[in-house]
């Protein structure tokens, strides 16, 4: 049970970060957005990514390991 819900979590939190990146570069959200066309939220939003592909990766890691 941990390991899935530490892969949802992961999940959740990557697509939280491409959505942060694409509205830092003016592709999706609305123009009246504090993120929306500003370079730190590229930058918030490539971070808050790869921290959620690393909690996602541990989240398998757990959850093939426990199969085992």
């Amino acid at each position: 049970m941990k390991g899935k819900s530490v892969i949802i979590t992961g999940t959740v939190i990557l697509i939280m970060g491409l959505i942060f990146h694409l509205q830092g570069k003016s592709i999706v959200g609305p123009e009246s957005s504090f993120m929306y066309s500003n370079p730190q939220w590229v930058t918030y939003g490539i971070e808050i990514s790869v921290l959620g592909g690393i909690i996602l990766a541990i989240g398998t890691s757990l959850n093939f390991f426990r199969k085992n």
